[in-house]
């Protein structure tokens, strides 16, 4: 079951990570290891989490990287979802 709305894995990682150890974004990428245009673009909703995004956030804050690139599904999903009634598919049954 699709969550309602769900929020960017950015934002997440923003509130729940990032503001209560009071780390600035260029302390936080230099944590994870990579450039802080690549963390300012995942905590604007401009890029997604990848696998091995997942794994660096896992690392850093010991959490799971199965729950973040769970997090980044849903919100695909749910932005997909939105878009179902313009996709031109044809069902396919078995006769």
């Amino acid at each position: 079951m699709l969550m309602h709305n769900p929020p960017h894995p950015g934002e997440i990682i923003r509130e729940l990570c990032i503001e209560p150890l009071g780390l600035s974004i260029t302390e936080a990428a230099d944590a994870l290891g990579v450039s802080r245009k690549t963390l300012s673009a995942i905590l604007n909703g401009r890029a997604g989490i990848s696998p091995e995004m997942a794994i660096r956030l896992s690392i850093a804050f010991n959490t799971s990287s199965e729950s973040w690139l769970n997090q980044q599904s849903q919100f695909d999903l749910w932005n997909a979802e939105k878009h179902r009634a313009e996709l031109h598919v044809k069902r396919l049954v078995a006769a």
